[in-house]
Formats: structure tokens, C-alpha cells, sequence
């Protein structure tokens, strides 16, 4: 695998959540937010002290860790 995919993670999976997260990001972005804004549209704890230097690329990363974190649900 790529050094950018999780080992536990499909690369397909992968790949999606860092597009559905990128595409986020950007929504945020344009809107003026912040990365810090990011991690709290995805109910991700901000810590002010650890994410000072938080570029956008980490927290794609970690909103797209969040997203394959759990599984989603089937329709009946």
C-alpha cells in the first residue's frame, strides 16, 4: 500500500474519504473558516493548544481517519 493509506483500510475507502473530506475543507474554506472550523463541522475535538500549527492537509487527513472510522449504515 501507499505510505498514505492506513494499512487496516481499503485504498478504494481511503481515497473516497479524503475526496469527501477535501471537498469539505474547501466548502470551509471559502467561507472563510478556518481548520480549527473543519474538525468542529465533523464533531472532531479542537484542541487550541495542539492544532496551532494545524495546516489544511493534516486536517483532511484526520476528518477522513473520522469518516472511515465507522461504518456506515445499510438501508433495508
Amino acid at each position: 500500500m501507499t505510505p498514505s493509506v492506513p494499512d487496516y483500510l481499503s485504498p478504494i475507502q481511503w481515497h473516497q474519504a479524503v475526496a469527501v473530506s477535501r471537498q469539505e475543507c474547501a466548502r470551509i474554506f471559502r467561507d472563510g473558516g478556518m481548520p480549527q472550523d473543519a474538525l468542529a463541522a465533523f464533531g472532531l475535538s479542537v484542541d487550541v493548544s495542539a492544532n496551532v500549527g494545524a495546516s489544511w492537509e493534516r486536517v483532511v487527513d484526520q476528518i477522513a481517519a473520522e469518516l472511515c472510522a465507522h461504518p456506515m449504515k445499510r438501508a433495508a
